[in-house]
């Protein structure tokens, strides 16, 4: 068996630069890279149900939109295999049988869902207010993660920093199953960014992360006039109020998204943005602007209309497929009922291998022998 991937995005908004850099642009990577026998891109809708139950047309509605960034950022149909969560009843079954090889315990113990918990307000405790609780579906949707991976057998899970904790669950479970009912799951293995700075993009406010619900996000989508506001009102050095005063690097939001997406011809082909009229500069890379600030003298301004240039060169070219993509949604619907009839077949032989360690697939041609010998002691 060859190399397998699975991955995917919670469908609660168009995805944003940290999804692209998180994970995305290393999809895209992966894909064209030949290594793999197999990709599986996943729409989790019904994850992203878990805490959006009251309001499924969101959801809903969002399908489309990332759909459309996977499209836009260079998922090819053709070598990846892009399908809707919910549509899959087998990842539901596989779920439930997970949900008895993992501790109440061991779930609060889980340092993603502690942090996204906390980042939805729900409160930890016994309530007798259901509002004030946390949802099961929620509180258990590492397991149907497992069920997620494991139904696919992926080899490989390319994701974030933060959704390391999350594959580790994953490989218990894997690991207590085997152990219990036979070799029948692949452990995976995950892959994390190669650019350190791409781990956990930041929000433009300097918040730890990037996210939807904080308004701190910067989208694929985003007209390039956007970007360009979105850089101005972003958060960089505290300290650094005169142009001349040293500046600090470390910690500075404009800093790690030249970390993660600069390139060394940018600086021929965007340097005028370091030409002014009391000052200018020529660099050759990004440790000789690091360095000049530091030292003073080079102002935010500077700064961040280099960063503009950068992020729009990089979304330019996926915001024209996108517009082209629009124009075309029927398209779109195709590429994702075909996806996920394909990704069915293949987790619902996950499941007959599941059931059939577990010794409940009752009516598989040759059972009703076994059965009868086993209950006459034979």
């Amino acid at each position: 068996m060859g190399k397998v991937i699975l991955t995917g995005d919670r469908p609660t908004g168009r995805l944003h630069i940290g999804h692209y850099v998180g994970s995305l642009r290393r999809r895209v990577e992966l894909q064209d890279s030949g290594q793999f026998e197999k990709i599986f891109i996943m729409i989790a809708d019904a994850q992203a149900l878990t805490d959006n139950a009251d309001n499924p047309a969101k959801v809903r509605q969002n399908i489309f939109e990332v759909a459309l960034d996977y499209l836009s950022a260079g998922l090819d149909p053709e070598k990846s295999n892009i399908f809707i969560q919910s549509q899959i009843s087998e990842l539901t079954e596989l779920t439930f049988f997970y949900n008895n090889l993992v501790t109440v315990q061991r779930l609060r113990r889980n340092p993603t869902v502690k942090q996204e918990m906390s980042l939805r307000g729900f409160n930890d405790e016994d309530e007798a207010d259901n509002k004030a609780g946390i949802p099961v579906g929620f509180f258990c949707y590492p397991i149907s993660q497992a069920a997620d991976i494991t139904a696919f057998k992926a080899t490989t899970v390319p994701v974030g920093e933060d959704q390391a904790p999350m594959l580790e669950q994953t490989r218990e479970i894997v690991h207590k199953f085997n152990s219990t009912y036979g070799p029948v799951l692949v452990m995976p293995e995950i892959l994390l960014p190669d650019n350190s700075a791409c781990l956990r993009l930041p929000g433009t406010d300097g918040k730890a992360k990037m996210s939807k619900s904080l308004g701190n996000c910067i989208y694929l989508s985003d007209s390039a006039e956007t970007v360009a506001e979105k850089v101005r009102g972003m958060y960089t050095d505290p300290l650094h109020l005169q142009v001349s005063d040293p500046g600090h690097v470390e910690g500075n939001t404009v800093f790690t998204y030249l970390d993660a997406f600069c390139r060394p011809g940018d600086f021929e082909r965007f340097g005028d943005c370091f030409k002014g009229r009391k000052a200018s500069f020529e660099f050759h890379s990004l440790d000789e602007v690091k360095r000049q600030y530091e030292a003073g003298g080079l102002g935010d301004v500077m700064i961040k209309n280099f960063l503009t240039a950068v992020l729009n060169d990089t979304l330019e070219p996926i915001r024209v497929r996108r517009a082209e993509l629009e124009k075309d949604l029927p398209y779109v619907y195709e590429v994702l009922r075909k996806g996920t009839e394909a990704a069915r077949e293949v987790a619902a032989q996950t499941l007959a291998e599941v059931k059939a360690a577990m010794k409940i697939n009752y009516f598989d041609p040759g059972m009703l022998d076994v059965m009868i010998r086993e209950r006459n002691g034979q």
